[in-house]
């Protein structure tokens, strides 16, 4: 029995609008107008749908601690430093952010099949995913307040928790494609795995740099 035809019955036709796309955006998109085949950039589309609506949370957040600090001009209760733009910070950040430029690299070897390239630089990835989330406690540890403590403890901790329990759940698909590099010839067809994981940690970093802005460098 044939295999039914596909029709795309979809009001945008995608693959009309692919080519007139930059390059950087046209992976984010499903260039197949729909079609049953193009798995990977249905995938791709729904993982960016996915972020589009996280990043209304996380700007929710962000609106709700500037309309804060603006409408309280004794942010800080007496007594209390808040958190500081320290070199273990800027060390920390520093860390976190150059991992979106290892994780892109580790996708573009798997795309050449590198495959012994790649594990290497997914692992570092992940390195410094635990890195900078062991950097995040000690500072909790280290900080003269809480949770409690007024609303710059209420909001520094929301945000940057939340923000780390992002990075945590980066680690751990990092985790689960490594482990599925071993298994033999896995990504011989597809790697929508690694290509989706790879921009859910550009997005934690983008993420990061706002929060860097908003905490620290306004706090300075």
């Amino acid at each position: 029995m044939p295999n039914p035809i596909h029709v795309d019955e979809s009001p945008i036709r995608f693959d009309r609008l692919h080519g007139s796309l930059p390059n950087w955006l046209k992976r984010f998109l499903p260039i197949g107008g729909g079609l049953s085949h193009d798995h990977h950039g249905k995938g791709m589309f729904g993982v960016t749908v996915f972020l589009l609506s996280e990043s209304i949370v996380f700007f929710s957040f962000f609106f709700t601690y500037i309309a804060l600090r603006l409408t309280h001009p004794n942010w800080l209760p007496p007594g209390v430093k808040g958190p500081e733009l320290s070199t273990f910070v800027i060390i920390n950040t520093v860390v976190l952010l150059s991992s979106s430029f290892v994780i892109q690299a580790a996708e573009n070897a798997l795309k050449r099949n590198k495959i012994k390239k790649f594990r290497r630089l997914w692992l570092l990835t992940s390195g410094m995913g635990i890195y900078f989330l062991v950097g995040e406690g000690i500072e909790w540890r280290n900080l003269d307040f809480g949770l409690t403590t007024g609303l710059v403890g209420g909001t520094f901790y929301v945000l940057t928790g939340f923000h780390g329990l992002h990075v945590f759940s980066g680690v751990v698909l990092q985790t689960i494609m490594f482990a599925r590099s071993f298994i033999r010839g896995n990504y011989n067809k597809s790697h929508f795995g690694v290509s989706a994981t790879t921009l859910f940690w550009h997005f934690v970093d983008v993420i990061w740099v706002i929060l860097f802005s908003l905490i620290y460098l306004w706090q300075a």
